[in-house]
């Protein structure tokens, strides 16, 4: 081994016997909340987000060290792949004025909310997705699954939102121009809650641009690294993420490197 290595049977045997540094020490342990956090992430955290996580443990971290651990240990975020926007506006139901203007803001919660719809492949056929996000924290506040593209589909999430968060009068409810959020039973359940709708401008992919995100993310992070069989398994994996790991755990660069829970715990008074 000596001769393999090109180093004398002294400088070996002295290394070998030679005590761990603390720097060592240090880095094994960063290396293990490392691991830890990496896989509680579903692998999806880079070292910026690793860092976040790593100081919101209380771990004292150079964003520099993390980076050059987690590339020689080959620890990586998953690999990314391109959002294709699917939304079908050609229809003739009565447009909402656009109410947000591309200001993804809110100074408290359930001010705004933003939805929108994706699709979810399967071994078994398409599944659909449609969600609700709350401005203020980045939360997902409501959502659907359904095997057909009906307007049941984001009635059904708004319903869940509106059951969990029971919003004030006057708060917003933004979503694309689809021919869902234009049906006439959607927009009376707007109308019943006491909520203004108000929908994207034509030809602008960047209006809905906040939830169009999450559903990037919740691809990139989960969807195109299984290769679901059913339905009703994509609709447990989707569960599990949205309510388990984005709400809760997920750091948020927008939050202040926080969850949207923490970030809710945190802001709103007691």
């Amino acid at each position: 081994m000596c001769r393999i290595l090109s180093v004398s049977r002294s400088g070996f045997y002295r290394w070998k016997k030679r005590p761990i540094s603390k720097r060592d020490l240090s880095n094994y342990k960063l290396l293990f909340y490392i691991r830890q956090i990496h896989a509680e992430s579903n692998k999806t955290y880079g070292s910026p987000r690793m860092t976040d996580a790593l100081r919101a443990k209380g771990i004292k971290c150079n964003h520099k060290r993390v980076e050059r651990l987690m590339r020689e240990k080959g620890i990586y975020a998953k690999t990314k792949r391109k959002f294709k926007v699917t939304t079908d506006s050609k229809h003739k139901r009565p447009i909402a004025k656009n109410l947000i203007k591309m200001d993804f803001t809110a100074s408290e919660p359930n001010k705004v909310w933003t939805s929108d719809i994706t699709y979810i492949w399967t071994r078994e056929g398409w599944l659909y997705l449609a969600v609700f996000m709350d401005l203020y924290s980045r939360s997902i506040v409501g959502w659907s699954m359904n095997n057909r593209l009906t307007d049941n589909l984001v009635i059904n999430a708004l319903k869940k939102a509106v059951w969990s968060r029971s919003p004030p009068p006057g708060m917003i409810v933004h979503s694309d121009r689809g021919s869902q959020y234009c049906s006439h039973d959607f927009k009376e359940l707007i109308k019943n809650t006491k909520c203004l709708q108000s929908m994207s401008s034509t030809g602008n992919c960047y209006d809905n641009a906040v939830t169009e995100s999450f559903f990037h993310t919740l691809k990139t992070e989960l969807v195109y690294h299984e290769k679901y069989k059913t339905r009703d398994q994509a609709r447990k994996s989707i569960f599990k993420y949205i309510e388990m790991f984005y709400n809760r755990k997920r750091i948020h660069s927008t939050l202040g490197g926080v969850s949207p829970y923490q970030f809710e715990q945190m802001r709103i008074p007691a």
